[in-house]
């Protein structure tokens, strides 16, 4: 109350009822690799390198440049998309400062059109003298150059260039190179302030106000260490680490990588799901190395259209975003078609009914697959996480553990309000009315079986709360995922009496008539 003097009467509002816990987002995919941002013409629009950036439309995919073979981010954004829905927040590695390949002077001699093709696209630092050495030209007056294609243009003596039509000269520069992205690159971390690859994605509830809950590095992360870091960062933002299998590898290898240490599948973490095996699909992306020219000397780009290998992490992160939109964050990823896919690189034999198939072997070492039958469409098949068999715990369920995600980091998020607030049993009585509203709301939805918030004064020793300290107990199922059905058959042969049993009445009702 005021401590100054009033002979009168005052309202003072109070705030202590219970409030409404919003649900935090399941369907946004932390994306972090390799984008060929050369391409996007305007620099206002090409993302900076290590900035996580938000992709919620083709448009915004298309600020991380075109499909362009050897990179990595376009090529996921395509494979989400294609699932029809989800979220992306997107960290691109690929630096072309550093990431780059110095190709020394070379002689180039210019074509009929005046034209030179480095043969490279995405160059820089280009340096162009007489041969032999001698002369350097200068850029803008005796050539331009198009370094998104790698094409060097003659500016003819009439227009002030130096350069004899025809002439051989002497090109050096550098290419952009993805492969000289390390796993380090991709692993990131924090320096001065500063946070780079999959270190960059914690920052992301300060800028935009949510983390991503699928967390991928298609192309990386059948690699040990960055397999680790994305773990390592699904345990920090309360997410699950997409790994994936090497290319071509067969079953039985893939599920001894489950006791190969060094391997990205030698693990038992709830938040690590492994993505088996690599997936076909058809390639329209660019080929960095296939700029032609054509007869007016226009640069032609050349797509590969072949049928290409990529990591089943992107497709998988896409089918359970979409389906987190169209049921619910409480659904398994299991038993979803996968859309864009032509099947798995090695072959593998599925069944629903047969217990040494590759499919259920592989389930039964913790490994998530596809399952491809007549008439099914190829479908995610696997409903545990890698903490499985180690772990039968609920759990290693995929779908369980990010149901109590979400109501985990839901409930804290919602807590901030009453934060700081004087212990009261009105406070008390609150926090319970909000959060158990909560709880039977997503009963209500199915995403628990059933749940409750409760208060024990055994907890809450007097001194603790002399310390400002409250405890309250979170009581909750998610539904575990049917992932086996039996039905028990019986021959009964008392069932045979009701043979004739038909056409006994229907005599005896004409005989009546």
């Amino acid at each position: 109350m005021p401590a100054s003097f009033l002979h009168g009467v005052e309202v003072i509002e109070v705030g202590t009822g219970p409030v409404p816990v919003t649900v935090v987002k399941s369907a946004v995919i932390g994306l972090v690799g390799t984008a060929p941002t050369w391409v996007v013409q305007s620099p206002a629009v090409a993302p900076a390198v290590n900035a996580p950036t938000l992709v919620s439309s083709a448009v915004d995919a298309a600020n991380f440049g075109p499909l362009v073979r050897g990179y990595t981010i376009p090529y996921a954004l395509w494979a989400i998309q294609q699932q029809g829905a989800g979220q992306a927040i997107v960290v691109n590695v690929f630096n072309p400062t550093e990431h780059y390949t110095a190709v020394a002077a070379t002689a180039f001699t210019f074509n009929a059109q005046g034209l030179v093709n480095l043969g490279h696209m995405g160059v820089s630092s280009v340096v162009v003298t007489s041969d032999p050495a001698g002369t350097t030209y200068t850029a803008g007056t005796d050539y331009t150059l198009d370094a998104v294609n790698g094409v060097i243009t003659l500016i003819p003596a009439t227009s002030g260039g130096h350069i004899a039509a025809g002439a051989t000269v002497l090109v050096s520069f550098n290419y952009a190179d993805p492969t000289k992205v390390q796993d380090s690159d991709i692993i990131g971390a924090v320096a001065s302030g500063s946070y780079t690859g999959i270190q960059a994605l914690q920052t992301t509830y300060g800028t935009m106000g949510f983390f991503p809950k699928v967390l991928i590095a298609p192309g990386y992360s059948q690699n040990a260490d960055v397999a680790s870091a994305l773990d390592a960062m699904a345990h920090q933002i309360r997410a699950i680490a997409l790994v994936d299998s090497a290319p071509s590898t067969p079953a039985a290898t893939a599920i001894s990588n489950r006791s190969t240490a060094g391997q990205a599948f030698d693990t038992s973490s709830t938040r690590t799901v492994l993505c088996y095996p690599q997936e076909t699909f058809y390639d329209a992306g660019l080929v960095p190395t296939g700029v032609t020219l054509s007869a007016a000397g226009t640069p032609v780009t050349q797509p590969y259209n072949q049928i290409a290998v990529g990591p089943y992490s992107q497709w998988m992160a896409g089918a359970i975003a979409q389906k987190d939109l169209q049921n619910g964050y409480w659904w398994s990823p299991s038993n979803t078609e996968v859309q864009s896919i032509l099947g798995p690189d090695v072959p593998l034999y599925a069944s629903l009914v047969d217990p040494n198939s590759d499919v259920n072997n592989l389930n039964a070492a913790g490994i998530v697959t596809v399952f491809n039958a007549f008439g099914t469409g190829l479908r995610v098949w696997g409903n545990r996480s890698a903490a499985y068999p180690s772990s039968t715990a609920p759990d290693n369920f995929i779908s369980v553990r990010r149901t109590m995600d979400i109501i985990e980091e839901s409930v804290e998020l919602a807590m901030l309000q009453f934060i700081d607030q004087p212990i009261s049993n009105a406070l008390i009585t609150a926090i319970l009315a909000s959060v158990n509203a909560f709880l039977r709301t997503l009963i209500q939805r199915g995403a628990l079986v059933a749940g409750s918030a409760s208060f024990d004064p055994a907890q809450n020793p007097s001194t603790q709360i002399a310390a400002g300290q409250l405890v309250f107990s979170l009581d909750v199922m998610p539904p575990p995922p049917a992932e086996r059905i039996t039905f028990q058959t019986f021959i009964d042969v008392s069932l045979l009496q009701q043979l004739g049993q038909t056409s006994a009445q229907t005599s005896t009702a004409s005989a009546t008539a």
